[in-house]
């Protein structure tokens, strides 16, 4: 049988399809892979074993490529939409002292619910740059008390 190009391309939209229905996000790659193989076929016919070597080689090079670079990427590190619960005992550093009926401000390393500065509310008195830690949320303002290195 001989393998035309509109083999490969069916074949590679048949395992993007796939994809929707065994989500893996592996099978893709393999799809898109075949895509290209059926391109490359389109423009410059070769035998079936060169086909599937490179069918193999851009299966994997794409499959690599999505795992090292695009979805390190890809991940969200801001914790935005995280609850409650998940903000508790993480630590900043103040950057403005409360005063009287003004509250604090604290920086976090890591954006927490999208925003790297926070307004707080403390029981003991801080300086600026102490390090302090989340022990409750009130609205839109962090209860913190200060960081104890052990």
């Amino acid at each position: 049988m001989d393998v035309q190009y509109w083999h490969w391309l069916v074949f590679g939209l048949i395992l993007i399809i796939a994809e929707v229905f065994i989500p893996s996000f592996t099978i893709f790659w393999f799809g898109l892979g075949a895509l290209a193989v059926g391109g490359i076929l389109w423009i410059s016919p070769m035998e079936l074993t060169a086909q599937l070597l490179l069918w193999a080689f851009f299966s994997a090079l794409l499959t690599v490529f999505w795992f090292v670079v695009m979805k390190p990427r890809m991940l969200d590190k801001t914790r935005a939409g995280m609850s409650r619960e998940a903000l508790l005992g993480e630590t900043g550093q103040v950057i403005s002292v409360p005063e009287g009926d003004r509250r604090g401000i604290v920086r976090f390393t890591k954006p927490l619910l999208g925003s790297d500065e926070w307004s707080f509310i403390c029981d003991e008195p801080v300086q600026l740059g102490d390090r302090v830690q989340i022990r409750d949320v009130s609205g839109n303002t962090l209860i913190v008390a200060p960081k104890i290195y052990r």
